[in-house]
């Protein structure tokens, strides 16, 4: 029986998407739930020199990192799929289990400590993509046309719809007063009172997460992550189309007013999403930073630990039960925690992986997972 070697360039990549989200997240968490600042929408010409750097931050990281960690979601869940082949196992079989508990490992996170939540999203995409890998190639290929057309046609509708006058994010108020001066349990009340309304996204971006998982799928067939020269030339694609394309593209985000927030987070990112793939595939060549590169595969091992830990860090950093620093910092103090939190988990992944092998949240699911599929 052959066994699949661990590819390391996936979990750099994932430990690279997981950071990159906190680069997007934390904005939300420093304005105390105020979307308004990971958009466009409220202004109606330049920025200044503090809004700038945020919006410098966002074009980097605010759906490129997301989109990049959903492929990267499916690139485990090809794991998983090969898995079970080569061991002659049914699929998705005990598979299903994990899905289950990455669902409610998102419910818990979603209301204890943030509405944004991907997790769930993710446990719902993955029953859907899971049947849709078992019916083979051209299940997959097929999927990735439907599901892809209906996605990019409807951000496309919306993209008509706000040119012809982009609405502002309004009625945060209530939310900023909440997590300034509410207690953590009046904060949980309000996620679950407001449940649908903050799963909206989560629900919306289900198509697009499916086309990405079946991409993420897609590209671990095709050899992407290895580090051969077949694996070197598909990144070396990835690179150009991220560059040539995706950078311009991501870059009508500097066009203020709300119209293309939307298309840039929803459809423009992803493509930047497999340049970055390239981009950190050259940039590992580079043996010098090897330990750098090893301490994002680290993270990588424990993505899930580090994901929760992040938020409940930066939740005690900006809200009022914690710290209450939340809409005090301007754009470089708030760049400066981000970076900061990053710092800090490369050191406690290295640490756990070293000592542990693997992160709490990891070690409890996968025990969980047994004591249930051994009754």
């Amino acid at each position: 029986m052959k066994v699949q070697q661990r590819l390391p360039l996936i979990d750099m990549l994932r430990g690279f998407a997981v950071l990159g989200t906190l680069g997007t997240n934390i904005w939300i968490f420093a304005y105390l739930g105020d979307i308004s600042y990971i958009t466009t929408s409220s202004y109606s010409g330049w920025w200044s020199l503090n809004d700038f750097l945020r919006m410098a931050v966002l074009f980097l990281v605010n759906g490129k990192l997301l989109g990049l960690l959903t492929i990267m979601f499916g690139v485990g869940l090809e794991l998983k799929y090969q898995q079970a082949l080569r061991k002659g196992n049914a699929w998705p079989g005990m598979y299903i289990w994990t899905i289950v508990f990455l669902f409610m490992e998102g419910l818990i996170h979603f209301t204890l400590v943030m509405e944004y939540d991907i997790l769930m999203s993710y446990a719902v995409t993955a029953v859907i993509v899971t049947f849709i890998v078992k019916f083979g190639d051209k299940a997959i290929k097929r999927a990735l046309y439907i599901f892809g057309s209906f996605h990019a046609l409807t951000i496309l509708i919306i993209l008509v719809g706000t040119l012809q006058g982009a609405a502002n994010v309004s009625g945060l108020d209530p939310v900023v007063n909440l997590y300034e001066n509410g207690t953590w349990f009046e904060q949980i009340q309000y996620r679950l009172t407001h449940f649908l309304y903050y799963r909206t996204e989560a629900i919306f971006i289900i198509p697009m997460n499916i086309f990405l998982f079946l991409l993420g799928v897609k590209l671990m067939r095709n050899g992407v992550f290895s580090q051969d020269d077949k694996g070197r030339q598909a990144r070396q694609k990835l690179f150009k189309i991220g560059i040539f394309i995706g950078v311009p593209l991501n870059l009508l985000i500097f066009i203020p007013g709300g119209a293309f927030d939307l298309p840039v987070r929803y459809l423009f990112a992803p493509i930047l999403s497999i340049g970055y793939i390239g981009i950190f595939g050259k940039m590992i060549e580079y043996k010098n930073l090897d330990w750098l590169w090893k301490r994002f595969g680290e993270i990588g091992k424990m993505s899930l630990s580090c994901y929760v830990l992040q938020n409940i860090i930066a939740s005690i950093i900006f809200y009022g039960w914690g710290l209450g620093l939340g809409g005090k910092l301007n754009s470089f103090e708030v760049i400066s925690i981000w970076l900061t939190l990053s710092l800090l988990q490369l050191f406690i992944a290295h640490i756990c992986i070293k000592h542990f092998h693997v992160g709490p949240m990891e070690w409890i699911r996968k025990h969980a997972i047994q004591s249930v599929t051994q009754k």
